[in-house]
């Protein structure tokens, strides 16, 4: 039988702390009022910081098994409903609106947080028009990409048979045809009574700006999530077996964030909307890791938008490789070499460097001592050097903002 404990916090007590580690339990505010901050603001949350009954206080990291992201202080008298992580599942069971509201919440969020991390680090918006499908076509078209560019050119004429770019696309279509790339139905239009779907490499799964109705769980094989950007792919997650993926789509009934390929053969299950209200009575435990894994997707914004704040770019890319390392929960040893899942290029463009210094960075960056690479993978040889690297160029550049500060206003001071 599911039992809460009730805690109570007086006024100015502080709830959660930024950076502590992850706690093993999650708070429901049952009366009250609480202040929501952050060390590093980079965006302020919608909605606004202070919380009131019904809002949840750190679901992120409890569910996440990361540390914490925000700092929470009662503003008032609050009486909080404690939930531990193990109750998780039970909850689900016995009061099944509660963890339908933390997951949308959470798929809110994370909407919110993608399109200021695509502005900050990208320098764009978030693209939504069914036209950017025929650009990504244009672009794997002239890579050699072929099944992805027919892919994109496919559900482009779809969604917009009268578009713009129609013409173009249906002489293209036909063209990659021709040539013999294969248009398979049941990757191009699968069924969405085919529950589990195979993807052979380098296909597309769903493309960036598509509509989406299914979300799916990796059960073998891998699939990498990108987005098209300035004529260049920008790598933002490497998923493996047991991921989830495309769930904002589902959740929201929003275009396609996103697009997902799949880098080698590749198992699926799909979930719809309609297996997916099934689920959530039925299948507690998916519905957890569900939770869980939207809160990693938004601790690791969090995460990403603090980097962007990083002005010298070596210290940035250092601290990206770190948040890749916390992100997949690996111990950080003396000694201890890692291979990460993708290219130094590729880990600019995650930190959002200017594109026409990217090649500059990136030699810079490898000239560094602990850096290699290995079958163009970024491999580090020592992970305690690595995040003591980037601690020691955040704390460079908060001494000099610190100096700057006191200059400014010592010059404030005598005028």
């Amino acid at each position: 039988m599911l039992q809460l404990a009730f805690v109570n916090f007086r006024k100015g007590s502080y709830i959660l702390v930024e950076g502590k580690a992850e706690s093993d339990r999650f708070y429901i505010i049952q009366g009250g009022k609480v202040r929501i901050t952050k060390e590093t603001e980079v965006v302020s949350e919608e909605g606004g910081n202070i919380l009131g009954p019904g809002d949840f206080i750190g679901v992120v990291s409890s569910m996440s098994g990361h540390s914490q992201i925000e700092t929470a202080m009662a503003v008032t008298d609050v009486t909080l409903i404690s939930v531990r992580r193990d109750q998780y599942s039970e909850l689900i069971e016995k009061n099944t609106p509660v963890a339908m509201k933390i997951i949308y919440s959470f798929t809110k969020r994370m909407r919110y947080l993608d399109e200021a991390l695509t502005r900050i680090t990208l320098k764009k918006n978030v693209e939504s028009d069914i036209t950017h499908l025929f650009t990504i076509g244009e672009y794997y078209a002239k890579l050699g990409q072929y099944s992805l560019a027919l892919y994109s050119y496919y559900h482009y004429l779809k969604n917009a048979p009268n578009g713009s770019h129609a013409a173009v696309a249906r002489e293209r279509f036909m063209a990659l045809k021709a040539m013999g790339i294969q248009a398979n139905p049941s990757l191009l239009e699968p069924k969405s009574t085919e529950l589990s779907r195979v993807f052979p490499s380098e296909s597309m799964v769903f493309c960036e700006c598509q509509p989406g109705a299914e979300l799916y769980i990796i059960q073998k094989g891998q699939v990498k999530i990108t987005k098209i950007v300035d004529n260049n792919e920008v790598l933002l997650a490497v998923l493996k077996p047991g991921d989830m993926f495309g769930e904002m789509a589902l959740l929201e009934n929003k275009p396609r964030s996103a697009s997902a390929i799949a880098t080698e053969g590749t198992q699926l299950l799909a979930v719809n909307r309609q297996n997916f209200n099934q689920m959530v009575a039925t299948q507690p435990q998916l519905i957890a890791r569900l939770t869980t894994t939207l809160a990693d997707r938004i601790w690791l914004m969090y995460k990403q938008l603090a980097n962007t704040l990083i002005n010298d770019p070596l210290g940035r890319m250092y601290d990206m490789l770190v948040i890749q390392l916390e992100k997949l929960k690996i111990p950080f040893q003396a000694a201890k070499s890692y291979t990460f899942d993708f290219g130094p290029t590729e880990l600019a463009n995650m930190c959002g460097l200017p594109k026409e210094n990217v090649n500059r960075y990136v030699a810079e960056f490898l000239r560094e001592p602990i850096i290699r690479v290995q079958d163009e993978k970024l491999h580090v040889i020592d992970m305690v050097e690595l995040s003591k690297q980037a601690s020691y160029r955040k704390k460079m550049l908060e001494l000099e903002r610190s100096r700057n500060e006191a200059r400014s206003q010592n010059m404030s001071a005598s005028w």
